[in-house]
């Protein structure tokens, strides 16, 4: 058979791929790897930028001396504004791919973050509203819709058996953009730089993404948004639950990404350059192990991974808040790194079950090659935006809890308390929908039984 060829035509005001096939391997191996890297490498790179932006906030804030008028609850809800407009963002954002083209939303996508850094460049000063703050805070939010065009996008372009190293990375390199803004913000506060330095050093950055974006990254004709298949995941039970799931992980990540900074200023009294010190070391570890997380998925499985990956998360929790209660800035401080590096995994882990639940669903209910295939592909990147958006709400949550929990208690140790617990529950759902046998009506192994007794029994542990 002859592999499909990847004509790449200009179309709509872009570069346009006719025909795209990669679960053919011919064709994969002699075009669709090389094209498909390509594509990733500058997803990445325009996401890296949108998370910077989205996260520019838990920055700003340790800016924000007296002189701002500014009470610590006023500096966590500002910090969760841009989470929850983050979060919210991500689900047009999902659709515009196949909308606009995944280069020329990217495009789009880049050009918007001008609009929050150029913003805050404008107002950030004394005496500037908190109003205004939190406005200006809340359009930074643009910069998390980045993650969910960009997902959907690259989850088009790879094949299923490369999706988990590929989704993994892909948001590992967006993720890092956190760690990388606090960096930055680290150098800008120890060079006695103001908040206008580190929005001057962005805003030319991106620019530069958008350009890269337009030259080297492409369109897939064949892309389109599916409202029957988002109707379906909509209505699929495995969606809200990975979505909670993707709370546990991803909301953690980010949440504490937004607010790790500030908990050390607040609890610990550390100054501006003291948090700014160890603020990005838990966001970058968590970042650039996604990946890892990923790759452990495909070859171990994915609810294998996520299972002991919150007994982890929990264990790390419980000792954040015995260090809490006892004021160890030193054992806090370690066992919110070593939380951070599991919600990176977790992050992984928990993204490529989303392909492998629909693919273990479209075999169960005897769908078979290329019939299966596409099945998993429309279900999957349907439902992708939709976990992605609740996921990240998981983050405002956060940032909410340690709000509510200064304003009652005086430090985080009850908010963190109540994560303990969450962590438990998504402990428990994992084992109970994808790992606990024999499978549970909810399972494809029971849909398959309904159906027809040639048809393959799956477990959802094989995701």
């Amino acid at each position: 058979m002859t592999a499909p060829s990847s004509s790449i035509a200009p179309r709509k005001g872009g570069r346009w791929i006719e025909q795209w096939d990669p679960e053919d391997e011919v064709f994969w191996k002699e075009t669709g790897e090389k094209i498909a890297r390509r594509n990733l490498l500058f997803s990445v790179l325009s996401e890296h930028i949108g998370f910077s932006i989205w996260t520019l906030w838990s920055v700003m804030v340790l800016f924000m001396g007296p002189e701002y008028g500014l009470t610590p609850a006023d500096k966590f809800f500002i910090i969760s504004m841009a989470t929850l407009v983050g979060a919210i963002v991500r689900v047009p954002y999902t659709f515009a791919v196949a909308r606009f083209g995944g280069r020329n939303w990217t495009i789009i996508a880049a050009s918007m973050l001008l609009v929050p850094t150029i913003a805050a460049f404008a107002v950030m000063e004394p005496g500037t509203s908190f109003g205004t703050f939190l406005v200006c805070a809340m359009l930074a939010g643009v910069g998390g819709g980045n993650f969910a065009s960009s997902m959907t996008n690259i989850n088009s372009f790879f094949p299923l058996r490369k999706k988990g190293w590929a989704l993994g990375l892909n948001a590992g390199g967006g993720n890092i953009g956190v760690p990388v803004v606090q960096l930055v913000g680290l150098a800008v506060i120890g060079a006695s730089g103001g908040p206008r330095l580190l929005l001057g050093i962005y805003i030319p950055l991106i620019v530069v993404a958008a350009v890269l974006g337009a030259l080297y990254m492409d369109n897939i004709t064949s892309v389109k948004n599916d409202t029957g298949a988002a109707r379906e995941a909509v209505k699929d039970p495995h969606t809200w639950i990975m979505s909670l799931l993707y709370i546990g992980t991803f909301g953690s990540f980010i949440g504490y990404s937004f607010a790790f900074g500030l908990v050390l200023q607040t609890q610990f009294g550390r100054t501006p350059l003291e948090s700014a010190y160890v603020t990005f070391i838990g966001p970058l570890l968590g970042s650039l192990i996604r990946p890892v997380g990923g790759w452990l998925a495909d070859k171990y499985g994915g609810a294998r991974i996520t299972l002991w990956n919150f007994v982890g998360m929990g264990a790390a929790t419980a000792v954040i808040v015995v260090a809490s209660m006892e004021k160890s800035l030193a054992l806090f401080t370690t066992a919110f790194i070593v939380l951070f590096v599991l919600t990176g995994l977790g992050n992984g882990s928990t993204y490529k079950m989303i392909p492998g639940i629909f693919q273990a669903k479209a075999t169960a209910l005897g769908l078979t090659g290329e019939e299966a295939a596409s099945y998993g592909r429309r279900l999957s990147g349907a439902s992708m935006g939709l976990i992605g958006a609740v996921g990240a709400v998981g983050g405002l949550g956060i940032n909410l809890a340690f709000r509510q929990s200064f304003l009652t208690v005086g430090s985080g140790t009850g908010a963190f308390l109540a994560f303990l617990a969450f962590y438990g529950v998504c402990f428990a759902v994992t084992w109970a929908v994808y790992l606990r046998r024999p499978a549970t009506a909810a399972s494809p192994a029971a849909v398959a039984s309904d159906a027809s007794e040639a048809k393959p029994q799956l477990s959802y542990a094989e995701v």
